[in-house]
């Protein structure tokens, strides 16, 4: 085993944390590769409820050396924030490590974010203000600052004044905000590059090195593969690539080293925010999913869309990320249910389609077509094998893996962990 990319592969919110934290058990490395403060990743761990939003979810397991990657865009006050408050429940983050080259959320981005989106009018799109999308511009534009730089004085002071000059021009003339200060900006963030000293690294090195001794290596991403800016539902989207393909580049490591692809479905559809959601229910049913999968962002705080599961965009993410296998979770939030659902195509104005396609107008307008599937009417929740499951809920994962072409490897019953049942080990040796 060299590499294993685990993906979201739906609109995000598919249980990534818990299941990053079951397979991080037998993980030497846990790398987080694109994203930043936007994605929360919950675990139910014996010492209670933790809540991820940078520090990779493989950190509650003293084996896994756990990497904030280079493709991150890194918010080091938040970052450090999040490291007090896992060190006073007791978590060792002497194993957490920084890419030197992953970009920084600096105060202008923050200022910007909002300012751009007001700006938007009645435009706006749906946005948590967290500076990411300026902070990733500024990488593309290479006009960023990243980790390295925060490690020399005055070789930051320099290259801080120049793009803040240029950024408060921007607040200033275009805005009309008051600027803010270098000062005030360049005593902070070396500080903070202070605090993190130890924690910054060359990770490219350490993977390296991981692959040699032949380590396994978890690929951890953030949000969903739906949000993916280029294949996602544009511009509803998140500010990187989410998908397999960039695992390998926002980590770090040469593409071949990646040995298996896996993607995380939720047994039903959600999504936070703004955008198009073929199977999106306003029902009473929306509703009972979204009570009992407890569907609220794990950072925000804000009510998810719910539906029923939508293999039309499953099956799309399946091809495009090669998934090997799938795991579903939540399956036990549809126990109550005599008839589940399946959108397996769309109705786009009388014409009947099997792929996602690329206009917001089109997908807004495409129509789920269902397939009924019998409910169990059981709890699966205390379920610990594939064949102690119902009848009902094995015919519905064999759907699932007709419908996307991919296996389903893992089943997750219940948020807490271990209540997953394991059709195939993920993490055994193989090559693809």
């Amino acid at each position: 085993m060299v590499a294993v990319a685990i993906i979201g592969a739906q609109w995000g919110d598919e249980g990534k944390g818990k299941i990053i934290d079951e397979l991080s058990m037998k993980a030497d490395f846990v790398v987080r590769y694109q994203g930043g403060t936007n994605a929360g990743h919950r675990v139910v761990h014996e010492k209670g409820e933790f809540s991820f939003q940078i520090v990779p979810s493989g950190i509650l397991y003293p084996n896994a050396t756990c990497i904030i990657g280079n493709g991150v865009v890194v918010d080091p006050k938040a970052l450090i924030q999040e490291m007090e408050t896992l060190q006073s429940q007791g978590i060792d983050i002497s194993r957490l490590y920084i890419s030197e080259r992953a970009h920084l959320v600096m105060p202008y981005h923050f200022v910007l974010d909002r300012l751009e989106e007001e700006a938007r009018g009645s435009e706006v799109v749906d946005n948590t203000y967290r500076g990411m999308g300026p902070a990733y511009v500024d990488k593309h534009a290479r006009n960023g600052i990243r980790m390295a730089d925060l490690l020399d004085v005055d070789a930051f002071r320099a290259k801080l004044a120049t793009i803040l000059q240029q950024k408060n021009r921007m607040i200033t003339q275009i805005y009309g905000q008051p600027p803010l200060s270098l000062e005030e900006i360049h005593g902070e963030y070396f500080a903070y590059g202070q605090r993190l000293y130890a924690h910054i690294a060359d990770t490219q090195q350490m993977l390296r090195e991981a692959l040699e001794a032949q380590k396994i290596i978890l690929l951890e991403g953030a949000q969903g593969a739906l949000l993916d800016v280029d294949f996602g539902t544009y511009p509803f989207v998140s500010f990187s690539s989410t998908m397999a393909a960039n695992a390998t580049v926002g980590a770090g490591l040469p593409p071949r080293s990646i040995d298996r692809i896996i993607g995380i479905y939720k047994a039903y559809t959600t999504r936070i925010g703004s955008g198009p959601l073929p199977t999106g229910l306003f029902d009473d049913i929306g509703q009972i999913l979204r009570e009992r999968g407890h569907e609220y962002g794990t950072r925000s705080g804000r009510a998810r869309r719910c539906g029923w599961f939508d293999s039309v965009a499953g099956r799309y993410v399946a091809q495009l990320n090669s998934l090997d296998s799938a795991i579903i979770t939540k399956l036990d939030v549809l126990d109550t249910f005599p008839i589940i659902k399946i959108c397996t195509a769309y109705n786009l104005r009388g014409q009947i389609i099997h792929t996602p396609p690329a206009t917001l107008n089109d997908l807004a307008a495409c129509e789920p077509i269902y397939e009924e599937i019998p409910g169990w009417q059981t709890s699966t929740t205390n379920i610990n094998t594939y064949e102690e499951l119902p009848a009902e809920a094995k015919a519905y994962l064999k759907r699932l893996e007709e419908l996307l072409e991919t296996p389903v490897s893992m089943v997750s019953v219940s948020p807490q962990r271990g209540r997953t049942i394991q059709l195939q080990d993920v993490l055994e040796s193989t090559s693809r």
